[in-house]
C-alpha cells in the first residue's frame, strides 16, 4: 500500500481507503493527549475494517480551528473535523449533512438541543462531539471562615463576596472577561439576569434592557465595589481565574467540568450550586458544544459515515466523556450517566444540559460577533465605561455581520 497523499484517500490498492481525521486536544498532559484517545479508537476501528485506515492528526485548542481552515483554503480538506465551529464551512457548502453520513438511529440519539444548535436553516451540519454545562464553584474552606453560604441570587452572592472580601480573600469572585473565553462569562451573566445573545426568534439582542441591566449590576455591584480581585476583569483570562481558584485564592466563580480534577489535585474543597440569577437561582446555563464535521471534498462518504457510527457508539461516548470530565452528546449514554455511581461528580452538570442555552453557533456572522466580545466586552464593567454603550457597539457588529445570512 503505497502513501497517501494530499488527503485523497486512495492508496495504490484503489478497495482501500484511507480517513484523514482532525482533532482538537483535551488532555492536560502527553500521559492524557487526545492522540492517544483517538490512536485506540482507529486502532480498534481498523481491527474489524482492514479496508479503512484512520489518519488522526491532534491540535491543541489555540491551533486546531486555524490548522483546519488553512487546510481548507489550501484545497486539502481532511476529510473530518472536530473543532469549535461549522457553520462558515457548511455556508460555503463543504460539509456533508447529518443524514448524509449518519444511520438514523445514531443522528436520532443526540440530546436534542445540541443537535438543533447543529443546524443551518433547519439543516443539521454540525455533530455534537463534546458538551459541557457551567455552575457556580464555590470555596468551602473560604467560605466557612467567612461565615457565608453558596448564593442562590445575584444579591446572594453581592453579600458573600463583601464577606469574603473583608476575610482577605484575593479574588472572592473571579469574573474572567479577558480575550480567552469572555464569550462564556459573558453568555452566563446574561442568561442568569434573563437575557442573552439572542431574542426567543433568534435575532441579535446583546443590548437589550435586561443586558444592560445585568452589566451595570456587574459594574456597581462587583467590579466597583472591588469585589472581583486585583485584575481587571477584561484582563483577566478563564485560564488564570481557573488556575487562582485551584491554588486556593478565589472565593467562587463560574466552571465547567475540568475544574473539579484541577482543585481536587491541590486540594481545594470546593462545592458547586446553580448559577445565581437576579432573583433566585437562574432558570438557564450557558451549555457549551463543540463539533464534529464531516468534509465532502474527498467523497468517501460511507467510509466517513460509518466510522462516525463507531464514535457514537455508547461505549466510545461514555469512555471519551469519562477520560476529559465532558458530558456525553447522546441521549443513551447521557441515561447511562445518570445514573452511573463513578459519574457522580459529573451528573450535576448533566442535569444542567437540561437547561442549557448554546451559543447562536448556527449563526455564520457567530464567529465575529464572539471576537467582538473577547475584545471589548471588559470595557462594559471598567471604570468610566457604560455598559449601554460597549453592548449598543457589539449590537451593532453583530447586526452588520448578521445582514448577510
Amino acid at each position: 500500500m503505497t502513501a497517501v497523499l494530499g488527503g485523497c484517500g486512495l492508496s495504490g490498492d484503489s478497495d482501500e481507503v484511507t480517513l484523514r481525521l482532525v482533532a482538537a486536544d483535551y488532555g492536560d498532559s502527553k500521559d492524557n493527549s487526545s492522540q492517544r484517545y483517538w490512536d485506540e479508537l482507529a486502532k480498534s476501528y481498523e481491527a474489524k475494517h482492514p479496508d479503512v485506515h484512520v489518519d488522526v492528526t491532534v491540535y491543541s485548542w489555540n491551533d486546531v480551528d486555524r490548522e483546519v481552515r488553512e487546510m481548507v483554503e489550501a484545497g486539502k480538506a481532511p476529510d473530518l473535523a472536530q473543532i469549535g465551529a461549522y457553520s462558515d464551512y457548511a455556508d460555503k457548502d463543504l460539509l456533508y449533512r447529518a443524514d448524509d453520513v449518519l444511520s438514523i438511529p445514531v443522528q436520532a440519539d443526540f440530546v436534542p438541543q445540541l443537535a438543533r444548535a447543529g443546524q443551518v436553516k433547519g439543516v443539521q451540519y454540525g455533530l455534537p462531539f463534546a458538551a459541557s454545562t457551567r455552575v457556580l464553584f464555590y470555596n468551602k474552606t473560604l467560605f466557612g471562615q467567612a461565615g457565608v453560604t453558596p448564593p442562590k441570587s445575584w444579591d446572594d452572592l453581592a453579600e458573600a463576596a463583601e464577606a469574603l472580601e473583608e476575610k482577605g480573600v484575593k479574588y472572592p469572585y473571579a469574573l474572567p472577561l479577558g480575550a480567552e473565553e469572555a464569550q462564556a462569562e459573558t453568555m452566563q451573566w446574561m442568561l442568569s439576569g434573563g437575557g442573552g445573545y439572542t431574542d426567543d426568534v433568534g435575532t441579535y439582542s446583546i443590548d437589550s434592557p435586561q443586558n444592560v441591566t445585568t452589566f451595570t449590576w456587574l459594574k456597581d455591584e462587583l467590579v466597583g465595589k472591588g469585589l472581583t480581585g486585583p485584575v481587571a476583569p477584561g484582563e483577566l483570562d478563564r485560564a488564570d481565574a481557573f488556575a487562582a481558584f485551584a491554588n486556593g485564592d478565589v472565593g467562587m466563580l463560574n466552571g465547567h467540568p475540568s475544574l473539579m480534577k484541577a482543585a481536587s489535585d491541590k486540594g481545594v474543597k470546593y462545592g458547586m450550586v446553580t448559577t445565581p440569577g437576579a432573583d433566585g437561582e437562574s432558570r438557564n446555563t450557558l451549555g457549551v458544544c463543540d463539533w464534529m464535521t464531516a468534509f465532502r471534498k474527498n467523497g468517501h462518504q460511507e467510509e466517513i459515515g460509518d466510522f462516525l457510527d463507531f464514535v457514537y457508539s455508547d461505549e466510545n461516548v461514555l469512555g471519551f466523556s469519562r477520560e476529559y470530565d465532558l458530558l456525553p452528546v447522546t441521549t443513551s449514554a447521557s441515561q447511562v450517566m445518570s445514573t452511573a455511581q463513578e459519574d457522580e461528580n459529573l451528573q450535576p452538570f448533566l442535569k444542567e444540559l437540561l437547561l442549557s442555552e448554546l451559543y447562536p453557533v448556527g449563526k455564520t456572522s457567530w464567529a465575529s460577533v464572539s471576537a467582538d466580545v473577547k475584545k471589548n466586552i471588559g470595557q462594559a464593567v471598567a471604570p468610566g465605561g457604560s455598559p449601554e454603550d460597549v453592548l449598543g457597539r457589539i449590537q451593532a457588529t453583530a447586526m452588520r455581520a448578521g445582514s448577510v445570512e
